[in-house]
């Protein structure tokens, strides 16, 4: 899989703004934790490792255990960084602040500088939340694949070398800020160091911000067709399909199953 995001990107570079743009959103489609979630979760680290390499970074997906984080980068200029891509089904109800993982990612960095969390800008909480504390407090920024896509496009627009600086200053930035649950202290503090650094290229900001809307638009559309496409194929189920899905669903066969393997264990033998 990220061989092959790599050699699309390869023959046409401006598909990272459309991938960056979409993958904040798990398809409806996929099962909860099923190997196709999974693979999509790899798949949002692929693309912020593919967007830290277009502004400059030389950077990396490691296949590591599920406590370590997902992407490590290093910029030419010497600072390093690790980073972890979130992904939401829109469908989902409130998110908590472990689905974040700021207080682990403060751990994961282990000798590197910074430690970076990229999520859609629409799952993130827009009041108090925890995260923002723990971020100000860990000094983890959290940003979002907007962030991300404005510092590609910077980069393609100016250098790699400006773009490698502007994500710098905005890696420092929580460092700099009082720790705060403040959703709107830290979102502007973020906003304007970025847009500090784009100066007369803030027509980038704007296009992203458009560009983020609109994708959300066509996710939204898309999870709300597979879904009403269930619904109906659920109300066309016999008396007994809808009993053998409901056992399915259930997973009655799986746990008893599971229940049936316990065994006492060698823990209580005093051999």
């Amino acid at each position: 899989m990220m061989r092959e995001l790599h050699d699309e990107l390869q023959a046409r570079p401006s598909a990272l703004l459309d991938h960056l743009r979409l993958c904040g959103a798990i398809p409806e489609q996929y099962a909860h934790n099923s190997s196709e979630e999974k693979l999509y979760s790899k798949y949002t680290d692929a693309v912020t490792s593919e967007a830290l390499r277009a502004i400059g970074l030389t950077s990396i997906v490691l296949d590591t255990r599920a406590d370590s984080a997902d992407v490590q980068a290093r910029a030419p200029s010497g600072y390093s960084l690790v980073a972890d891509a979130k992904a939401f089904r829109l469908s989902r109800t409130a998110k908590k602040q472990k689905d974040f993982k700021v207080q682990a990612m403060d751990g994961w960095r282990n000798e590197l500088d910074y430690a970076l969390i990229v999520c859609p800008i629409y799952q993130l909480p827009v009041r108090a939340s925890q995260i923002y504390h723990q971020a100000t407090a860990r000094d983890v920024c959290i940003a979002s694949f907007s962030h991300l896509g404005t510092l590609v496009g910077l980069s393609r627009r100016e250098t790699p070398t400006a773009a490698t600086e502007a994500r710098l200053e905005m890696l420092k930035t929580p460092s700099a800020m009082n720790p705060s649950k403040d959703a709107v202290h830290y979102w502007t503090a973020l906003n304007r160091t970025v847009l500090h650094h784009l100066d007369a290229n803030d027509d980038l900001w704007r296009t992203e911000k458009q560009q983020s809307m609109n994708a959300l638009a066509v996710v939204k559309e898309e999870g709300v067709a597979h879904l009403a496409s269930e619904r109906d194929k659920t109300l066309a189920m016999s008396h007994q399909e809808a009993l053998r899905e409901l056992v399915r669903l259930k997973r009655f066969d799986e746990r008893m199953d599971r229940i049936r393997g316990v065994g006492h264990g060698t823990l209580l033998e005093h051999r």
